[in-house]
């Protein structure tokens, strides 16, 4: 559906991805003005609106969001990309459908998997099937965040669960990169956390233990190791231990 390559288009714009920055700023980080950034939101520059939505990724405000919303689709995929990482510093109930709508058709790699992180964290019903989608069919960049980003099902309610783990255990066993896969490993796990004991617990389980003896990339059995391992799960655990007692990697 989409080409890799097109994550390179920006690159000799953007300096960091804005998704790196989040939560690390360094120590002697000043946070922007409220008031000052508010008013960039409308600037009619360009670089001063990406300032304004940049800083909204660290500063919590719910006054940014409708104009943070607007500005997902900003003719310049700069805005839109630090747009979405607003939003996911701000989320709102009001911001979802319009972030599924920018998903499913902005041309921007960098752009969607800020959506898609920032639907992650909107913990909405609604993310669920966007994000299996992506998940499925985008570039490997943005598969690797939509992963992470259905783990985040565990705050929304079961039947979200139930729908986010089957994706993910296809990611798991077949998607190409093994970055995808071990993200998928570790959303499996976080999943299974929340479920009690039954047949797609089982069957979660299942997919993690596989992956852990069968992953042709030691990074991605890893994962799912430490998946069963945080998961508590006993039968798991025991599988695990005698693969490795039978030296079976």
């Amino acid at each position: 559906m989409y080409d890799d390559d097109e994550l390179a288009l920006l690159e000799a714009e953007i300096e960091l991805d804005p998704l790196d920055q989040v939560g690390n700023e360094p120590a002697e980080f000043v946070q922007p003005d409220p008031e000052q950034m508010l008013a960039l939101l409308d600037s009619p520059n360009n670089q001063q609106r990406m300032l304004a939505t940049r800083a909204f990724c660290e500063i919590e405000d719910a006054r940014a969001i409708p104009r943070l919303i607007q500005l997902l689709s900003d003719p310049c995929p700069l805005v839109r990309v630090s747009a979405a990482y607003g939003l996911g510093r701000n989320p709102s109930p009001t911001a979802v459908e319009p972030m599924i709508l920018q998903l499913r058709q902005d041309w921007n790699g960098y752009a969607r998997k800020g959506m898609v992180w920032a639907l992650g964290n909107c913990r909405d019903r609604r993310a669920l099937e966007p994000l299996v989608e992506a998940l499925k069919t985008d570039i490997s960049a943005v598969r690797l965040w939509a992963a992470s980003a259905l783990a985040q099902m565990t705050d929304v309610n079961y039947e979200s669960i139930i729908g986010a783990i089957p994706p993910l255990i296809e990611g798991l066993r077949r998607d190409p990169e093994a970055a995808v896969r071990s993200n998928c490993a570790w959303a499996v796990g976080q999943l299974c956390r929340e479920l009690p004991s039954n047949v797609v617990y089982a069957t979660a389980i299942d997919a993690l233990i596989e992956a852990f003896a069968e992953d042709p990339e030691i990074g991605v059995c890893e994962d799912a190791k430490t998946a069963v391992l945080k998961v508590g799960d006993t039968r798991g655990l025991q599988v695990i231990e005698e693969i490795e007692r039978n030296g079976s990697l």
